[in-house]
């Protein structure tokens, strides 16, 4: 594999892409924040002359190379900024989540030892306050929202803002050394820091070098023909590598605008007013849509719910080939015409997604059923596969190649092996230089010639050269009579319901499948609203006779689709749970980025799964939970368990195994 030594073109870090941009098309618009209901617009030019200016801020603070600079807060150029900022003075940043509660933080925060902290506003202050008593590096908290800070010890603490207007005023002083630190970095000096999602343990901080970071962007960028053109919508958590890439490596490779979201809560709104061209989402996004869209339709007219469905069920047969550029008739394309007219058009426009020209879904296997919704729409969503330590990209699918059985071919420089256990292995330029302090996970991980395994199971297609994935290698199984085990595969299917909003399938061993299932609070809420039927909270609403039953019928056509599969037809969910409470990352159920930790899951609700295989009608439990403000509590519920008709299991499933 042949990788530069000097750097994509030269460009060997994001303050010399950040010099580029601002001098070859300084005017062009590079970042966009709507607050107050308005945008606002910064230019290349004038989002450099910023990143300098904090950057001789934290020159003026004291900031030391090497020295680790955590980020916590919600999308903004400001936070941004800052990442760029730390490393021109030679420091590593580190983005945190920012809903992650003080228990998680704390970990981090000691593991990385960050000495200077960037908050959004007087919520991350407050927090990293409480942790103060156990983390004791601190040196410096810098926010960005000066609302309610006013009567807080500022003997350790400025505004953000303060310090750039310090950096602006003693640059005289500080433009010769903040130069000499910028022309020190190297490719292979550490760009970014960031944490795994902890699904099997403590997160792990992935150290990212320059040439990871800009390689990946490059050919990324050049697989899907990215120009500074493009417009993104920047809401993901930051701590994730997928909104780094996205909003920071291929955006300062590229050249193009970083568009921020007011709030969390007004993302679908500002995503519609955006229109992005290039749009990056996990499968959570797209089936929260697509449930919005199918409540919408329950409320519509006869006529309207009629035209819907009629014309979607054109597009699903159609929209997809007329995508990738396939034969098909006259007549099914005018058609197609008159649907995008009447339906499809509209559709897209209120969703947001008029411009869009290419998109990703990744971070979970997305429901095939849902992946073909967007792609009979004529919207070119595609899947990848990818990791932190991938600094994403490992597989994407070419153009005219899509397909939602497959995650696609290896990306430009990647090289793949599966080894005799199915797992896969990867190496390329983006691979992660090692794990932080941790020098046994990183030898496990990556070996001596920079193969990394990747911990999930899957094949490649003969013929085509597609991966496919299975599952996680760890969570692949073998039922009781020997034939496979692979939960995400129901799960994806059941996810597919508006309905339900996760589900963890269980059966590793066992003579039978059996389920959790999580309803959908904004769907059957709904539902509930439209029949009349009150509910005073969600544990109320989950136990519902007439939710069961729904759940039941979706549980039994999933089964009817699983058994088709010979190789995974035993994985036909016999009993389940709609579980009391929603699965939450502030209880450990799932991670930030709303993977389920199995085994967690298990464990924790052992005594519900113990009461689905011995037959048991109902079963009473107490469930620990976390409040928003960090206190513990409990709720006790008594739960219905469910049978599901299963369908005959394919007969020759275990010789093929």
């Amino acid at each position: 594999m042949v990788q530069s030594q000097s750097g994509a073109g030269g460009l060997q870090s994001l303050p010399a892409l950040l010099h580029r941009n601002a001098t070859q098309f300084g005017n062009a618009p590079a970042y966009r924040e709507k607050e107050f209901g308005i945008w606002q617009c910064w230019t290349w030019a004038e989002a450099a002359a910023e990143i300098r200016a904090m950057a001789l801020g934290f020159l003026e603070i004291g900031v030391e190379k090497g020295d680790h600079i955590a980020v916590i807060g919600r999308n903004r150029p400001a936070h941004y900024w800052s990442m760029v900022a730390a490393q021109m003075v030679g420091a590593v940043p580190v983005p945190f989540y920012q809903d992650a509660v003080a228990e998680e933080m704390t970990y981090v925060m000691e593991h990385c030892g960050a000495k200077y902290i960037v908050c959004g506003d007087q919520e991350q202050v407050d927090k990293v306050i409480e942790i103060q008593e156990k983390v004791h590096q601190v040196k410096h908290i810098l926010y960005t929202d000066k609302r309610g800070m006013r009567k807080y010890d500022h003997s350790q603490m400025n505004a953000l803002h303060d310090i750039m207007a310090e950096g602006r005023a003693g640059h005289h002083r500080l433009d010769a050394e903040l130069d000499r630190r910028i022309a020190a970095i190297t490719y292979d000096d550490t760009c970014v820091m960031l944490y795994t999602s902890g699904t099997t343990g403590k997160p792990k901080g992935v150290v990212l070098s320059n040439r990871n970071v800009i390689e990946s962007a490059k050919n990324s960028a050049d697989f899907d023909h990215l120009t500074r053109g493009e417009d993104i919508l920047s809401y993901l958590p930051m701590a994730w590598v997928g909104d780094f890439i996205f909003s920071i490596g291929q955006a300062y490779w590229c050249g193009f605008c970083v568009n921020c979201p007011e709030s969390p809560d007004t993302m679908m709104t500002d995503l519609r007013e955006i229109g992005p061209t290039y749009f990056f989402a996990p499968p959570r996004v797209f089936e929260m849509q697509l449930t919005n869209v199918m409540i919408r339709m329950e409320d519509a007219s006869p006529l309207k719910r009629r035209m819907f469905h009629h014309f979607m069920a054109h597009a699903k047969k159609v929209g997809g080939r007329i995508l990738d550029g396939k034969p098909v008739s006259f007549g099914d394309r005018l058609k197609y015409a008159l649907g995008n007219f009447l339906v499809y058009g509209p559709l897209k426009d209120t969703l947001g997604y008029s411009r869009f020209r290419v998109g990703y879904t990744a971070g979970e296997a997305i429901g095939p059923e849902i992946f073909d919704f967007y792609r009979s729409l004529g919207i070119n969503l595609k899947q990848l596969y990818g990791q932190t330590e991938a600094t994403v990209f490992i597989t994407v699918q070419p153009d005219g190649e899509v397909r939602a059985d497959t995650v696609g071919v290896p990306a430009p420089d990647v090289e793949i092996k599966i080894d005799e256990k199915g797992e896969i292995h990867y190496r390329s330029p983006g691979v992660f230089v090692e794990y932080y302090k941790n020098p046994e996970s990183t030898a496990s991980t990556k070996d001596a010639e920079g193969w990394v395994a990747t911990g999930d199971a899957g094949f490649i297609e003969e013929g085509t050269g597609h991966l496919r994935i299975i599952d996680r290698a760890k969570d692949v199984g073998k039922m009781a009579d020997g034939s496979m085990f692979a939960p995400k595969y129901v799960e994806n299917k059941l996810k597919f319901y508006p309905d339900i909003l996760e589900a963890v399938l269980f059966g590793n061993g066992r003579d039978r499948c059996v389920a959790f299932i999580n309803i959908d609070l904004t769907a059957i809420g709904n539902w509930a609203e439209r029949n009349n039927i009150a509910y005073a909270s969600y544990q109320e609403l989950a136990g519902h006779p007439r939710v069961l039953e729904t759940i039941t019928n979706h549980v039994e056509e999933v089964n009817k689709s699983v058994a088709a599969d010979a190789m995974l037809s035993g994985c036909q969910v016999h009993r389940f749970v709609v579980l009391h409470k929603e699965l939450d990352a502030d209880d450990g159920e799932i991670t930030r980025t709303r993977k389920v930790r199995r085994g967690f899951v298990e464990d924790k609700y052992a005594d519900i799964i113990a009461a689905l295989y011995d037959g048991s009608d109902k079963v009473s439990t107490v469930t620990e939970v976390t409040y928003e403000d960090g206190r513990k509590g409990a709720i006790k519920a008594t739960l219905t368990i469910c049978d599901a008709k299963v369908q005959p299991v394919a007969q020759h499933k275990v010789a093929a195994e």
